[in-house]
């Protein structure tokens, strides 16, 4: 039997990818819920993610698996139209001639920012259109660098310097390059009439999550346990312990209080898949990863009308959130009943901060009251329900020299035989965590632990948000 720590996205395709070789799994997931990032409310219609999410063309591996699970007819691709909060002013962003009236930035650094999105270096005054095929050669380039010589100081101070202050905060001079050149490459092709088409699910990813399960099997998954303990022997992992999430030394670990359930359980195992943020990795074999993740603090506002006719609102001041992503403008209103649905989003670096420590009428009042002052004429008496998702670590910080720090799929190296990593600190998850990432790690695992080798493409690492 292999063992699965994790019972996000990535544990769940592990299992998935490792029944299709023929081997037995368990999944032993923390909490009683499954799919991690993927978890969804309830609404007047469909569900719908707690963090928004939507796939780009490129990410083939999840639109692979949708096919397999029977669930690639309800895949739509709508546009998701884009613009930029400036100054108290929408500019839209996805058509040429919006673009050029864009007012915050010059011909010639829209001239520049169009070359470099499609990836045609133009230093020494010869067009290259190979500059940035190798990510790997912009990991040590500080990001602001790299965006005043390929593109020019307008760019990056009025278009990409208040985005980084949003994604990154007081991290952003830590980012490299090749984060910026993978969102850029991993994008789909844009209609020059109508803009990015986006994909998402219709009913929302938890059905892929549903189908995974139902794939797998229920009586292949343990919800509620942690797993806190694995044993080797001969340099060779054996058996993995557990205990219910409710026990006294779980609980005392996170800090809380138990129901007085101690009880444990070992399961023999010819391997494991941890499929879980490398902190649990740590915990349980020892392996040290350095990689920096930061927090989010991701609200889901339900309301009686809408408040913009845009997707995704980038945000050009110092507000308190990140963006504005308003979810009915991409995907029907009618799908939930008729009501406006509305994500905002911000990302946390220290808990230390305000924000963090915030509870959830406090964050309530902040940003609903600072959309009030972008938006005077929308009033907060239209809004029916306000709820809030944080998660301590959401995604990494992809500083300078990430790639030294990626943990590898198989640890029989650095820990014991038969011990395998697909959480999020793989490589799997650069340059940007994903749906698609979780995918790829766990069919990278499960691939290796078959005796196979890289069945997945190496590149096919792509985003969806």
């Amino acid at each position: 039997m292999i063992g699965i720590v994790g019972g996000g996205i990535a544990g769940l395709a592990a299992a998935y990818r490792l029944q299709q070789h023929g081997y037995d799994v368990q999944v032993f997931e923390a909490s009683d819920d499954l799919g991690g990032l993927a978890a969804t409310y309830e609404t007047n219609g469909d569900r719908i993610e707690k963090f928004y999410h939507h796939l780009s063309a490129s990410e083939e591996t999840i639109i692979d698996l949708m096919g397999e699970l029977g669930l690639d007819d309800d895949l739509e691709w709508p546009i998701g139209k884009n613009a930029y909060y400036v100054d108290g002013v929408v500019h839209p962003l996805d058509k040429p001639w919006e673009i050029l009236a864009y007012p915050h930035m010059s011909a010639y650094d829209k001239f520049r920012l169009a070359l470099l999105t499609q990836e045609i270096d133009i230093r020494g005054g010869i067009p290259k259109f190979d500059s940035y095929e190798r990510l790997e050669d912009y990991e040590d380039v500080p990001i602001d660098e790299f965006l005043i010589e390929h593109t020019s100081r307008g760019v990056y101070e009025n278009f990409f310097g208040p985005l980084l202050d949003a994604k990154f905060g007081s991290r952003k001079e830590d980012v490299s390059a090749a984060w910026l050149l993978g969102r850029i490459k991993f994008r789909g092709e844009r209609d020059l009439l109508r803009g990015e088409p986006l994909g998402y699910l219709r009913g929302g990813f938890g059905r892929l999550i549903d189908a995974l399960v139902e794939e797998v099997g229920r009586e292949n998954i343990t919800t509620g346990v942690y797993v806190t303990d694995l044993d080797s022997e001969d340099g060779h992992v054996t058996s993995l312990t557990t205990k219910p999430a409710g026990s006294a030394e779980v609980a005392a670990a996170d800090g809380g209080s138990s129901d007085g359930d101690t009880a444990t359980e070992t399961h023999d195992v010819d391997d494991v898949v941890v499929a879980a943020m490398p902190n649990v990795l740590e915990e349980l074999t020892g392996y040290e990863c350095t990689i920096d993740f930061q927090g989010a603090v991701c609200a889901l506002v339900t309301m009686d009308e809408p408040l913009t006719d845009t997707y995704w609102l980038n945000i050009g001041h110092d507000a308190p959130f990140g963006a504005l992503i308003e979810h009915t403008n991409y995907i029907p209103p009618e799908r939930y009943g008729g009501d406006h649905l509305l994500y905002v989003a911000s990302y946390i670096q220290d808990y230390e901060e305000e924000l963090w420590g915030m509870n959830d009428e406090e964050v309530e009042d902040l940003w609903l009251g600072h959309i009030e002052e972008m938006f005077p004429d929308w009033d907060r008496s239209s809004v029916s329900e306000f709820r809030l998702a944080r998660n301590a670590r959401a995604a990494p910080v992809y500083e300078r020299g990430y790639l030294d720090m990626v943990v590898p799929y198989d640890l029989g190296d650095d820990i014991a035989d038969g011990i395998y990593y697909a959480g999020m600190a793989s490589k799997a998850q650069y340059p940007e965590r994903s749906l698609n990432g979780g995918i790829v790690a766990g069919y990278e695992c499960a691939d290796r632990i078959a005796g196979q080798k890289v069945v997945v493409d190496p590149n096919d690492y792509q985003q969806s948000s």
